[in-house]
């Protein structure tokens, strides 16, 4: 893990909506992960695409949610 690769993004639980800051390891690459909601602990998909070019300002990094009973 490079620290300088971590984003913090600010996101919503697909189930109860609550806010909170998701930590992405954009030095990963694109991979999928499961993240539980830290107010109802509902499982959440979590789908990361690195783009070939990403830098670490985030930019290049886009973050997918879902429920675990869909496909992200």
């Amino acid at each position: 893990m490079h620290e300088e690769m971590l984003n913090s993004l600010a996101v919503h639980c697909p189930y109860c909506s609550t806010a909170f800051d998701l930590l992405v390891d954009a030095s990963q690459g694109s991979h999928q992960t499961w993240e539980d909601c830290p107010r109802c602990c509902a499982p959440i998909q979590v789908r990361v695409e690195v783009a070939a070019d990403a830098t670490d300002d985030g930019e290049s990094v886009e973050v997918t949610l879902g429920r675990d009973d869909e496909v992200v």
